[in-house]
């Protein structure tokens, strides 16, 4: 049957028969080839004794002797098993069977032979004692070598199979942290890659050796193809590089056409945790910027003990945030959302995360004032991190009632509550779409912004409101990155509304972490800017992505451009034209100096625009907004008739 399943692999299948497919030896083939080269060794013993005595016979009888070892050999053998092993797997106890077979066999002979020379006066071997000597050295050797070289063979078989199959990959840098990972691979059997070798930018390592693999220079990989090195990818040690070289090498292995991977730890590797593997390259990694410092001494005075209320909890830099919070033992976090799915799953999520952290997950509209106040009165807050907000574009472009119901009343709920129960600190997400907008959902924002501002300097108002302003979040929940991604794994096309469109992009922990601090901050009223680094090409990011996914832009994958949705623009804005900012004490914090408005003017103009928005008057809300923002202009919008 064996045989037949192995005649089916070849001509019915693949082709490819595995050498762990071979039947193991039969006991009687193993114990056949015992004694042969049993015999080898006699026939050697006897040749090597002959020539040492100038062609004396060594043997009375030679067909007695030869049966008569053999006998005993087979005797032994079977006494101790020597042939019941499988030869593959052999270790130190099948070794010493071995041992004393051999052993055995060479000192039986020697009696037998030795009794027949004192009853019968005639040697059946001369030279008795050199010849059990020779014999038994060669006769051990012979069957180790014999079990040595079949164990070798099936093991440098199976490695072969394994490195064929596996990816050829090299790893970048020739340092201590790129040794360590690769001798955690190379060791690691259940890794499908096989280092191949090291890449590096010196050139006085052409010739070296490391870890038995060869050093490369880049300028040999600028010269060669990939088909040339056969090589599949390299393997990066991120955590080792800066922003700035990282996208230069990348850069550089994606115009070659190689796949690229990132390590886990070193650690993580040698642990060989099933969940840390060697992953490819995604463009999160290359967009992530050096981890930011926090003052965490000070986030952890605001928080810990304290009471916090957590609005849009169950969205992506809401649930950032609870998580984030949680790590400084507060007293109870309150997590407010009207997405019922993800709340519940947000509240499976914390409760296994953090056990001893007490937690009220509350499912509410934040434009339902009468919801609010009962929360208010009863948990009585420290901290308000208000996050819930209506944010895609066009969605609020189409329904701007809906946006000034949420990002306007809501947003003037929770800060008139706060000042009212004299809640210690409020802090606003807010958007840079709300800086010079052309669309409902930014101006929406920024008149929440002024709403929050204006409360700040109402007369004995304790609260200190804070509003914080920032780009894209990777990851979040809508954003461009994970829509990128599903149209690549769908075979595109990727749709981009503009060739020429550029965003800003912050990793959501790094936007949470410098929320917190920012709520540290300021003597309440300040609007805060973080450093968004540079902004990015969103049609460059789009074909990176490609690229990463090992896969070609405009040609495995389209690109094609659909126009600008209403009230998007190709570039955004941080700070409003004239603005000007001040530094704080963490360099990645700004505060922008915009302008502002009494609370008594913004609350009429508000209080007139959720009426509209209650009317669903679409055009008398939007014109509303115009009316609170001025330099809200519309843009590839129905709303632009209103300029």
């Amino acid at each position: 049957m064996k045989g037949q399943h192995i005649f089916n692999r070849i001509y019915n299948s693949d082709n490819l028969l595995s050498i762990t497919d071979i039947r193991y030896l039969p006991r009687w083939v193993v114990l056949v080839l015992d004694v042969i080269l049993i015999s080898i060794a006699i026939y050697f013993s006897n040749y090597l004794l002959r020539k040492l005595t100038y062609g004396q016979s060594i043997f009375m009888y030679l067909d007695v002797v030869y049966l008569l070892i053999i006998g005993l050999s087979m005797l032994f053998m079977f006494m101790f098993r020597t042939y019941a092993g499988i030869i593959r797997h052999s270790t130190f106890i099948d070794l010493f069977k071995l041992f004393m077979a051999c052993f055995c066999t060479t000192v039986v002979n020697g009696l037998i032979c030795f009794s027949y020379y004192l009853f019968t006066g005639e040697r059946l071997i001369y030279m008795l004692i050199p010849f059990s000597a020779i014999f038994f050295s060669s006769s051990f050797i012979l069957l180790f070598i014999f079990r040595l070289t079949v164990k070798e063979f099936f093991h440098y078989a199976r490695e072969f199979r394994r490195s064929a199959l596996r990816k050829k990959i090299w790893v970048l840098g020739i340092d201590e942290q790129a040794v360590a990972v690769a001798r955690a691979v190379i060791d690691n059997p259940n890794m499908p890659y096989d280092i191949s070798g090291f890449l590096t930018e010196r050139h006085d390592s052409n010739h070296a050796i490391l870890l038995g693999k060869p050093i490369y220079s880049k300028s040999k990989l600028e010269t060669f193809t990939k088909e040339d090195l056969m090589l599949d990818g390299i393997l990066v040690v991120q955590e080792m590089m800066s922003k700035e070289e990282l996208n230069r090498w990348v850069s550089f292995f994606l115009e070659k056409d190689l796949k690229v991977y990132k390590t886990p730890t070193v650690q993580q590797l040698q642990n060989n945790d099933s969940e840390m593997t060697i992953k490819s390259m995604q463009i999160e990694d290359l967009l992530n910027r050096k981890p930011i410092k926090i003052d965490n001494s000070e986030v952890k005075l605001r928080h810990e003990g304290k009471t916090v209320l957590v609005t849009g909890g169950a969205g992506s830099i809401g649930s950032e945030i609870v998580r984030q919070v949680a790590l400084f033992r507060p007293a109870m976090i309150v997590v407010l959302d009207q997405a019922e799915t993800p709340l519940h799953e947000m509240e499976l999520e914390m409760r296994d995360a953090f056990p001893n952290v007490t937690f009220k997950f509350v499912l509410a509209d934040i434009s339902n004032r009468h919801r609010l106040v009962p929360l208010f009165e009863k948990y009585r807050f420290s901290m308000v991190y208000h996050a819930a907000a209506y944010k895609h574009v066009p969605l609020i472009e189409e329904n701007p009632h809906e946006a000034v119901l949420v990002n306007v009343l809501g947003s003037k709920n929770l800060a008139s509550l706060a000042s009212e129960y004299q809640v210690n600190r409020f802090v606003m997400i807010s958007t840079d779409k709300a800086v010079n907008p052309t669309n409902v959902m930014g101006a929406s924002k920024r008149t929440a912004e002024l709403i929050v501002q204006a409360l700040q300097e109402q007369e004995g108002n304790t609260t200190k409101f804070i509003t914080t302003r920032f780009g894209n979040v990777l990851g979040s929940n809508g954003s461009v990155i994970p829509h990128f991604k599903k149209q690549i794994a769908n075979g595109g096309p990727v749709t981009i509304t503009h060739p020429d469109i550029v965003r800003y992009f912050m990793t959501i922990p790094e936007a949470c972490e410098l929320v917190l601090q920012a709520g540290t901050m300021g003597n309440g009223g300040e609007i805060f800017v973080f450093d968004m680094g540079e902004p990015v090409k969103i049609l460059d990011l789009a074909e990176r992505m490609i690229k990463l996914s090992g896969l070609e832009p405009h040609g495995d994958i389209r690109i094609i451009y659909t126009g600008l949705r209403p009230g998007e623009k190709l570039y955004e804005e941080l700070l409003s034209d004239g603005t000007k900012t001040l530094p704080t004490h963490h360099e990645k914090i700004m505060i922008s100096k915009d302008a502002s408005m009494p609370y008594d003017v913004i609350d009429g103009h508000t209080t007139l625009v959720v009426k509209a928005a209650l009317r669903r008057d679409k055009l008398e809300v939007v014109s509303g907004l115009k009316r609170i923002v001025p330099e809200f202009i519309s843009n590839n919008s129905i709303y632009e008739i209103l300029d």
